[in-house]
């Protein structure tokens, strides 16, 4: 005889009463269930797919093909060139591989310097900010300005600023504080890659003192109180509590500034235009130059794909490095 009896999360369970019956198999209504959460990530996986995965293997596909602006209308019918024109890429002989070099060392310099004043500004104004004191949170807010500004109106803006007769930047430096000799040009020539560099740092370091305060939260108050009633200084709390504390924070903080950085093209394209100065090439736009000005979308395609596995390479060895770093940290 079979009886209905409740479980105890209130399902009803099917019980067999003679010797030797056997469980019920499982119900379709639970396996439906299960498969819920899948079905909801569907549309992001889909979306994920058309927006970044699918032009990806396009941008594979045209870095092998003798793409140019005779095979627009139907890019599919453009000859394959093999590995032609990464040959043309890689070539530092010719006029487009050692523009490529220059535009890769000055993006990595700019890198470097652009990261580090972030972190440095962001990490300083973090710390300063853990004190309490009249006007702390509209500080904060004043902080996060730049970060919440959209890029476009952000960098428009100082555009305007760097103008050479009647910009604000030169205003200040030569007509009010006298630091230099004349108004400088700051959009071409040798100061575009500073003028770069400043609207950087400008819309970058918010977002490291956003990381670096949320991470400074964690860090219990009673170790600086430890440390200050053992006679340690505020250089040395930062040195031996707070960075230290901070480790994984930065080492996740770092990484995406960098990717962030090295491939910004928003910032150059709008403070300079579709022509960058020398100066100031970066590989994003030194790659949007060489497709879209020369029609040639094989070489830019494939400028694209090796400036991919550099970033996965660099990407993988910080990655292996930093957890190697704590895993001695820990032993």
């Amino acid at each position: 005889m079979t009886t209905i009896v409740n479980s105890p999360k209130g399902d009803p369970a099917v019980r067999e009463d003679t010797p030797g019956a056997t469980r019920t198999p499982r119900r379709p209504g639970r396996i439906r269930r299960l498969g819920l959460p899948y079905l909801l990530l569907l549309p992001a996986l889909l979306l994920e797919i058309l927006v970044h995965l699918l032009p990806i293997a396009m941008g594979f596909v045209m870095a092998f093909k003798q793409l140019t602006q005779n095979f627009l209308h139907d890019w599919g019918t453009a000859p394959w060139a093999g590995l032609a024109n990464f040959d043309v890429a890689v070539d530092f002989n010719e006029p487009v591989g050692k523009a490529l070099l220059h535009s890769f060392w000055v993006t990595c310099v700019f890198t470097l310097m652009s990261v580090g004043l972030c972190w440095l500004l962001g990490t300083a104004a973090a710390v300063f900010m853990q004190e309490t004191f009249t006007g702390r949170g509209f500080l904060r807010t004043l902080f996060l300005v730049p970060y919440a500004l959209p890029v476009y109106a952000a960098v428009i803006t100082w555009a305007f600023m760097f103008q050479r007769d009647n910009g604000l930047v030169n205003h200040v430096l030569h007509d009010q504080l006298g630091l230099t000799d004349g108004h400088p040009f700051w959009l071409i020539g040798d100061n575009s890659f500073f003028a770069l560099l400043t609207v950087s740092v400008w819309k970058g370091w918010p977002f490291a003192f956003l990381i670096v305060m949320a991470g400074l939260q964690n860090i219990p108050k009673e170790l600086y109180e430890a440390a200050a009633m053992d006679g340690a200084g505020i250089w040395q709390q930062i040195r031996r509590i707070t960075l230290p504390s901070l480790r994984p924070v930065n080492q996740v903080l770092v990484l995406v500034l960098f990717l962030w950085t090295f491939n910004d093209f928003n910032t150059p394209f709008v403070l300079f235009g579709r022509a960058a100065p020398e100066a100031a090439d970066l590989i994003s736009v030194h790659i949007y130059q060489s497709s879209f000005a020369t029609w040639n979308f094989g070489t830019g395609a494939a400028m694209s794909v090796l400036l991919l596995l550099f970033l996965l390479l660099v990407t993988g060895i910080y990655l292996v490095l930093t957890s190697r770093g704590r895993k001695v940290s820990r032993g």
